[in-house]
C-alpha cells in the first residue's frame, strides 16, 4: 500500500462553551493510503452472485423449455449455458459493479439495461456470424426477463443498504470543506438524506465562519488549510466541496493534486444545486471544460407523451375506482352535514386559476373559523397546516391518512387543469406573495402527487416544499415521473407525514 505523507494531524480541543468542536493542530505524521470499505466488497460480492444465479435460472428454462423434453444441442445449448458466465462479465463492463453507483442515484439501473441490450447484440451477432439457429426463447424472452429480473434484485439489494445505511453502517465518512452557511447547509441535507450513505465527520471552514460553525454542529471543525490532517485523524474517505467562492479555481485544484494517491474520493457540490440530470454538460472549448447547462424544456413530444399517460391514467382510475368512491362518497355524506366534496379554488399553468376537488376531510364551515385558528399554525412559511385540527371529521383524518381524500382530483387530471405528478397546487393568496424565483412552480401544471409527497409531505418546512417543488420544474422527466409515482405508493402505506 503506497504511503502517504498528510500535513500535521489535528484533534478537538475545548475552550469553553459551544467551542469544543474546534480542531488544533498535532504533531506531522505519515499514514497509509485507505483501503476500500469491506461493505463495498461484501455488497459487490453478493451482486455478483445473485445475478450469476439469475443467469443461471434464465439458462436452465431455456434449456428445459425445449420442445420435446429434450436437452437442446449445438448452437443453442452451447449460448444459453453462455448466459451464466457473460451477464456478470456485461454487468462489469458497464460499470454496474462499481461503488460510487450503490444505492443512489438511477445510473445503476440504466447500467443493467445497458448490459442487457449489449448481450442481446451480442447474440445477435454470434447468431449472425457462426450461422446459429437460437430459439425466440432465448432471444425474445429469457434477456428481457434476466435483465427486469436483475433490476429488481437491484431494487431489493438497494432496499437492504439503505437500511444499513439509516443505521449508519455501510457508509462514507465525509469532511465537508467550504464556505460556512454552505458547510452548514450540505451537512443538513445529507443529514436528512442518510440513504445516501455520506456519514459527515468534520468540517473545514474560513476562519471568520470557524467558531460559528463549530456552535452549529456536533463535528470537529477546522480551517480550510487543514483538510488532509483532518481527513486522517477522523478516519474519512470523501471530501465534500461546496460551492463557494473560497473552495473555487485555484484553492479546488489545489487540494485535488493533494488527494492524489490517498485514496480519498473528491466530490464538488456546483452552485446549481438544483438543476441536475440531462440538462447539465461537460464542454470543451479549446481546451477550456465548460459546464453547459440546458434550458429547461416544457414543450415538445415529451409534453404530449405526459399528457396523454396523464389523462390515460386517470380515466382508468375513475372507472376501476367508481365503486370506491361511492363507498368514500356515501361515509363523508353520513359523517357530517355539508356536500360530499370540497371545491377550492388553485392557481395551476402559468397561473391560471382552476376549481380542485377533493372529499370533504373538514367541517362544511371550516373555511370560515381559519382566522381563530392561526396560533395554532404547525407550518412555517406561506402554508397553514395542524397537526390536531379540531375542524377535521373523524372520517376526514382517515381519508387524509391514507390521501384518500385527492382521489377526486383524478377529475382535474382527465379535465387537463392538472397531472398526476408535478409541484403542490398553490392557493390564490400563496401566489400572491411568491418571489420571481418561487413563481417557476408556476411554469409546470400542479400535481396530485410530486416529490413533496414522497419526501414528508405536511412535515415538510415551507423552504424544503418550495426547493422540491423548483428542483421538479428544472429537471422534469417521464423517468422522473415514473420513479415519483413508484415512491407515492410506499408514502402513502406508510402515511408519512400525513395529517
Amino acid at each position: 500500500m503506497e504511503r502517504v505523507e498528510f500535513a500535521p494531524r489535528v484533534e478537538r480541543a475545548a475552550h469553553g462553551h459551544g467551542s469544543g468542536n474546534v480542531v488544533r493542530r498535532l504533531p506531522h505524521r505519515t499514514v497509509l493510503a485507505r483501503r476500500p470499505d469491506r461493505w463495498v466488497s461484501r455488497h459487490r460480492a453478493g451482486l455478483v452472485t445473485a445475478e450469476t444465479l439469475l443467469a443461471a435460472a434464465a439458462a436452465s428454462v431455456v434449456l428445459t423449455a425445449h420442445p420435446g423434453g429434450a436437452l437442446p444441442s449445438g448452437g443453442l445449448f452451447w449460448a444459453s449455458l453462455s448466459l451464466v458466465p457473460a451477464w456478470p462479465v456485461l454487468l462489469g463492463m458497464t460499470g454496474a459493479y462499481e461503488a460510487r453507483s450503490f444505492g443512489i442515484g438511477s445510473d445503476e439501473f440504466h447500467r443493467v439495461g445497458r448490459a442487457g441490450l449489449l448481450l442481446l447484440a451480442g447474440l445477435g451477432f454470434l447468431s449472425y456470424a457462426a450461422q446459429l439457429d437460437l430459439s425466440r426463447a432465448l432471444v425474445v424472452v429469457a434477456v428481457p426477463a434476466l435483465t427486469l429480473a436483475t433490476v429488481a434484485e437491484r431494487y431489493v439489494a438497494r432496499q437492504l443498504l439503505h437500511r444499513q445505511r439509516q443505521r449508519g453502517r455501510c457508509v462514507k465518512r465525509v469532511v465537508v470543506v467550504g464556505r460556512g452557511g454552505a458547510v452548514l447547509e450540505m451537512i443538513d441535507r445529507l443529514g436528512r438524506a442518510a440513504h445516501a450513505g455520506l456519514q459527515v465527520v468534520a468540517a473545514c471552514v474560513t476562519p471568520d465562519d470557524r467558531a460559528r460553525v463549530a456552535r452549529e454542529i456536533d463535528q470537529p471543525v477546522s480551517g480550510l488549510d487543514d483538510v488532509l490532517a483532518v481527513a486522517a485523524q477522523m478516519d474519512a474517505d470523501t471530501i465534500a466541496v461546496t460551492s463557494a467562492s473560497e473552495t473555487a479555481a485555484q484553492y479546488l485544484r489545489s487540494l485535488s493534486w493533494q488527494l492524489e494517491g490517498t485514496g480519498l474520493e473528491l466530490l464538488v457540490a456546483p452552485g446549481l444545486v438544483e438543476v441536475a440530470g440531462p440538462r447539465l454538460h461537460i464542454r470543451p472549448f479549446d481546451g477550456l471544460p465548460l459546464l453547459s447547462v440546458e434550458q429547461p424544456r416544457f414543450e415538445g413530444w415529451r409534453r404530449v407523451v405526459k399528457t396523454a399517460m396523464d389523462r390515460s391514467a386517470a380515466l382508468g382510475g375513475l372507472v376501476l375506482l367508481a365503486p370506491v368512491f361511492a363507498v368514500l362518497a356515501l361515509a363523508v355524506g353520513l359523517s357530517s352535514p355539508g356536500g360530499v366534496f370540497y371545491r377550492q379554488q388553485r392557481v395551476g399553468l402559468n397561473g391560471q386559476p382552476f376549481t380542485m376537488l377533493k372529499f370533504r376531510s373538514m367541517v362544511s364551515d371550516a373555511d370560515r373559523q381559519v382566522a381563530g385558528l392561526s396560533d395554532g399554525n404547525d407550518a412555517d412559511g406561506l402554508l397553514f397546516k395542524m397537526r390536531q385540527d379540531p375542524r377535521v371529521t373523524p372520517v376526514g383524518r382517515w381519508l387524509r391518512r391514507l390521501s384518500l381524500d385527492e382521489l377526486p382530483q383524478l377529475v382535474n387530471v382527465l379535465t387537463g387543469s392538472m397531472s398526476l405528478v408535478g409541484p403542490r397546487p398553490p392557493l390564490p393568496q400563496e401566489v400572491a406573495r411568491y418571489d420571481p424565483s418561487v413563481s417557476r412552480r408556476l411554469l409546470v401544471k400542479p400535481g396530485l402527487t410530486g416529490l413533496w409527497q414522497i419526501s414528508g409531505r405536511s412535515d415538510l418546512a415551507w423552504e424544503e416544499a418550495v426547493r422540491l417543488d423548483l428542483r421538479y420544474v428544472e429537471n422534469w422527466s417521464l423517468a422522473l415521473d415514473l420513479q415519483i409515482l413508484w415512491k407515492t405508493a410506499r408514502a402513502v402505506i406508510t402515511a408519512s407525514g400525513a395529517y
